[in-house]
């Protein structure tokens, strides 16, 4: 650790330069802002216009040392959203665990798709399929009126983290563990207005050129797929989507960009009419659209 006993008296925003200071080495400046702010908020309960008008506040040792510890971490390779145990999806506070994915912002476009097509309507049966922290299903819980909402996994500490999520954000879901890769009308019979998967799509080789804080420590189950068949998880998904949604429903995917056409022409294979694949926020072809 660093030597707590020089930084007695410090001020907050010598805390905030001095969090910037040990982080950007190992991540670089713009995330170490980001995580300093994460870190005072789970601290201090500071936003960013706090930390600038308490700027002269003297902060606790005992706080410094508890920043100055998660700093070790996350330099050790930790992702800080494990560290704190909570990260922010749509501007909703989820715990999360290394049992689950950690939401990403992309995502969020999946959820405002649904929710800009089904917001007028209401009992809008949703099936969730791969829900990890349940960052999809309680998003459309919240937003979607009168919306019954089904969540699966394979991953029971994963259920377990979305139970918890449910309840704090006091929405009824029905969790259940099953496979996505086995789902099939007699154990999920349906009919669903929606079906939703960010499924695992990452192939093995791509593990290369990613960020070892993120293969390191998020579970590789919900991130990887064989080389020889990247697709396995949408062709699975979507055979069983074509018994289980009702007539004028609509099957959601987040998809790798790297194999945007192939999911294209396996899904037109299957019978898929009106595949759309569109771009998120970055420029990336990100989501597929589907209808029967």
């Amino acid at each position: 650790m660093h030597g707590y006993i020089r930084y007695n008296n410090m001020t907050v925003s010598e805390l905030r330069k001095h969090i910037i200071d040990r982080l950007t080495p190992a991540v670089g400046v713009t995330e170490a802002v980001a995580m300093m702010r994460e870190m005072f908020l789970k601290l201090k309960g500071y936003k960013p216009v706090d930390i600038a008008l308490y700027g002269n506040r003297i902060v606790l040792q005992e706080s410094v040392c508890i920043a100055d510890g998660w700093c070790e971490r996350v330099i050790a390779g930790e992702p800080l959203q494990y560290i704190l145990g909570t990260a922010y999806f749509m501007g909703m506070e989820f715990v999360v665990s290394p049992a689950v994915l950690i939401p990403r912002p992309e995502t969020a476009g999946l959820v405002d798709m649904i929710v800009d097509r089904y917001a007028d309507r209401t009992a809008v049966r949703v099936l969730d399929v791969g829900t990890g922290s349940g960052c999809i299903a309680i998003a459309l819980a919240r937003a979607l009126r009168f919306a019954s909402v089904d969540a699966i996994d394979i991953s029971a500490p994963a259920l377990s983290v979305a139970g918890e999520n449910a309840a704090k954000m006091r929405v009824d879901i029905s969790f259940q563990q099953k496979d996505a890769l086995a789902l099939s009308m007699k154990t999920l019979p349906g009919p669903y207005d929606v079906i939703v998967s960010n499924p695992p799509y990452i192939a093995q080789h791509e593990r290369a050129d990613m960020n070892p804080r993120v293969y390191a420590n998020e579970p590789a189950q919900a991130l990887f797929v064989p080389d020889s068949d990247p697709l396995i998880f949408y062709r699975a998904i979507a055979g069983y989507a074509l018994q289980a949604l009702d007539a004028d429903g609509t099957l959601y995917f987040e998809i790798n960009p790297l194999y945007s056409e192939q999911l294209r022409s396996m899904l037109a294979a299957q019978g898929w009419r009106d595949v759309d694949i569109i771009r998120d926020y970055k420029g990336n072809y990100r989501f597929a659209v589907c209808r029967i």
